[in-house]
């Protein structure tokens, strides 16, 4: 559970549930950037992205955790394809923005338009795909409950939590929208990144889900409450409204577990890691998502195993890992979706939500 159904609002509606967050070295000289929404899609919600959404990939340049570029897409109300009363098609745009437009807004250069389950073409080898695709996160996500259980609760560090190793996300499928640009037109050298997903429609825009890094509320953040500040926030406020809760579970869990010889010390080496909140990436370089360091992060890194290592100071992992299998080394990178019949088995994440 990177960020699937993290909030109140992601559970309302997950079409504006950012799960997780892309960004590596797609062909040479071009950078991908990918984000996922709808969790267990078509299983316990929906197949489409929200027409009164607004869904961005954002980009620091400068170092100072604002965004300067801003890739935006705005989806259509869905329709029934053609002869096909079971699949929905979307219409998009997307928009590139710079100063003040990347900020706020749906403003933006007009770079291309498509429809959603098509890969759309525009100028200087631009790409997009938007639908249906698996899901590459791994995890036990009951591992990690009972984990946070335990810590929480009863103030107890529990690696046994995680010897069952099964990975909830096994055969289940989100929505993704996934775009390659020339490097260039991001920028060059060292940059840092994340996704949004916002309403904006006839009231002002109010942003609603972030990705930065993954499992920072479902780790950090039992309370529901600041996850919901959290996904509201920009990075520019994790150092003060965020960072001393990161803080004081990184101190809590390394001093249960005798991982440091000094929590407090360790706590603050995480924070400066963690937030703010944002991934980091050199452009034009294999992307890796590690223990050693940040590079952007390939949709085969393991995360959970990375994030728990970092939060405990241990050697601690789930025992799963995503599937590469369901990956192409070729645009959109992302494998074909799960079928009904590889889904058979699969029981829903949680109570369909409203479509």
């Amino acid at each position: 559970m990177s960020h699937h159904f993290d909030t109140p609002t992601a559970q309302e509606d997950p079409r504006i549930n950012v799960c997780d967050f892309y960004l590596f070295r797609g062909r040479p000289g071009f950078t991908v950037m990918a984000m996922t929404v709808n969790p267990d899609a078509g299983i316990s919600g929906p197949d489409t992205f929200r027409d009164e959404g607004l869904y961005a990939f954002r980009f620091d340049l400068n170092n100072d955790a604002r965004e300067e570029l801003t890739f935006k897409f705005r989806f259509s109300a869905p329709t029934h394809a053609e002869g096909d009363e079971h699949r929905h098609v979307q219409t998009f745009e997307l928009r590139r923005a710079t100063g003040a437009a990347a900020l706020k807004g749906a403003d933006g250069e007009l770079l291309l338009s498509g429809r959603t389950g098509e890969i759309a073409q525009g100028a200087h080898g631009v790409m997009v795909y938007a639908g249906l695709a698996p899901d590459l996160f791994a995890g036990d996500a009951a591992a990690l409950g009972a984990f946070r259980n335990a810590l929480f609760k009863d103030n107890k560090f529990d690696p046994a939590a995680f010897q069952n190793h099964k990975n909830f996300f096994a055969r289940r499928n989100v929505t993704a929208i996934v775009l390659e640009v020339p490097s260039h037109s991001i920028g060059r050298g060292h940059v840092h990144a994340w996704a949004t997903a916002s309403l904006y429609g006839h009231a002002p825009e109010v942003q609603v889900s972030r990705w930065g890094l993954p499992l920072i509320t479902n780790i950090f953040m039992p309370d529901l409450g600041m996850r919901e500040d959290f996904n509201r926030a920009g990075p520019h406020e994790d150092l003060k409204r965020f960072a001393p809760q990161i803080g004081q579970v990184a101190e809590k869990v390394t001093a249960l577990a005798s991982s440091a010889s000094s929590p407090a010390d360790y706590a603050k080496q995480l924070v400066a890691r963690l937030c703010p909140t944002t991934l980091p990436y050199e452009l034009d370089t294999a992307a890796a998502f590690d223990f050693a360091g940040f590079n952007g992060r390939g949709l085969t890194d393991d995360a959970m195993d990375v994030m728990l290592t970092l939060t405990t100071n241990t050697a601690l992992g789930d025992g799963v890992a995503p599937d590469p299998t369901r990956t192409k080394a070729e645009f959109p990178y992302f494998g074909v979706p799960y079928t009904a019949a590889e889904q058979a088995d699969v029981t829903p994440a949680r109570p369909p939500a409203k479509k």
